[in-house]
């Protein structure tokens, strides 16, 4: 399936966002022939973690998310990292961003932790979701369904909960990229 001519926005938060669920989609979307932006809150390079607390590689950010735009991408990869999915919920930017993918029904690929993220973004409500499963409370009272699958696919939106779930989360988000806008994710914006 190709991406050719699509851009998609990964996030990256410095210190904190697990190194294989950001390279592994990143890899994939990019060998899929798409043009990848990392979106992180500083500028320079992001340092990636394993298992939350070890630290691991050093990714450069294309660009910091103050005045990033949804309207500048085709889609959004959100990976996972406990740490990093706190320090991205925390910020009005990156939400503000996340809700404007749902808003123009871009599919949107969340691994892990970072349901949060949607949380934060008031984008869950009647949704049906998985994530890491510590996460499971957090998505029931925003008012989703939560579900114990290696990857969940719902009007655009694709998540998923582990590094184990990897291979098939990558391929769902470049299907959903390639399918493209999904005007029923719209609603929950």
């Amino acid at each position: 399936m190709s991406l050719q001519g699509k851009k998609i926005a990964i996030l990256i938060a410095p210190r904190g966002t697990e190194e294989r669920e950001f390279a592994k989609p990143h890899e994939a979307v990019k060998q899929a022939g798409a043009t990848v932006t990392v979106i992180g809150l500083e500028a320079g390079e992001a340092e990636a973690v394993n298992n939350d607390l070890d630290p691991a590689g050093r990714y450069q950010v294309d660009r910091t998310i103050e005045g990033a735009s949804a309207s500048d991408y085709d889609g959004i990869v959100i990976p996972g990292g406990c740490v990093g999915a706190d320090k991205l919920r925390a910020s009005k930017d990156v939400v503000a961003f996340v809700r404007d993918f749902f808003a123009a029904g871009k599919p949107v690929g969340v691994i892990c932790h970072r349901p949060w993220t949607l949380i934060e973004a008031d984008v869950v409500k009647g949704r049906t979701l998985t994530s890491y499963p510590t996460v499971r409370r957090d998505i029931e009272n925003a008012g989703g369904t939560w579900v114990d699958e290696e990857v969940v696919c719902e009007k655009g939106l694709v998540t998923s909960r582990t590094p184990k779930d990897l291979p098939a989360f990558c391929a769902k988000i470049v299907e959903e990229f390639a399918e493209g806008r999904h005007p029923e994710q719209a609603r929950s914006a």
